[in-house]
């Protein structure tokens, strides 16, 4: 079992690549997980936000398996608390026994085909972050859901 966190576009940001190399590591502790970058497409000013988003899907999908578990991240998904977000995982885990890829999509969204193919949708808030952001955001969510899964003092209610 293993976690992929797919994203649309190269980390550029010092800042967030230090971020995303300390969760990392730290979840190395705990379970297989990478970090997959799928390079920006070029030459676009003359594409619609459709075919953008159409490129980008198949770029996706070409980086997803038949039984990996799709969870897309979207302000369209379902939020969770972080202790919610455990025992999600936990379940998904536990129970489902596939590899999981977490998605983030470039700055319109997904395709049509990728929502098709997604198993679930999560938000992580109702506000919007700059997609450089959300990855360590969502790195941090990641081992934070492994510490409260093993009772660490990491996570305080």
């Amino acid at each position: 079992m293993k976690i992929t966190l797919l994203t649309v576009g190269k980390t550029d940001r010092d800042w967030v690549k230090q971020g995303l190399d300390i969760y990392t590591a730290r979840l190395k502790h705990y379970i297989s997980f990478s970090i997959v970058e799928i390079p920006e497409l070029k030459n676009v000013s003359s594409l619609s936000k459709e075919q953008i988003k159409s490129k980008e899907g198949e770029l996706i999908l070409k980086n997803v398996r038949p039984t990996d578990d799709l969870v897309l991240l979207d302000e369209r998904g379902k939020e969770h608390m972080s202790v919610e977000f455990a025992k999600l995982l936990q379940d998904k885990i536990n129970y489902l026994g596939k590899d999981i890829v977490f998605v983030i999509g470039g700055a319109y969204g997904f395709s049509e085909d990728v929502y098709r193919r997604a198993d679930s949708k999560m938000s992580l808030s109702r506000m919007t972050f700059s997609h450089q952001m959300v990855r360590a955001i969502f790195a941090e969510q990641i081992y934070r859901a492994f510490t409260i899964m093993r009772g660490e003092p990491y996570h305080h209610e």
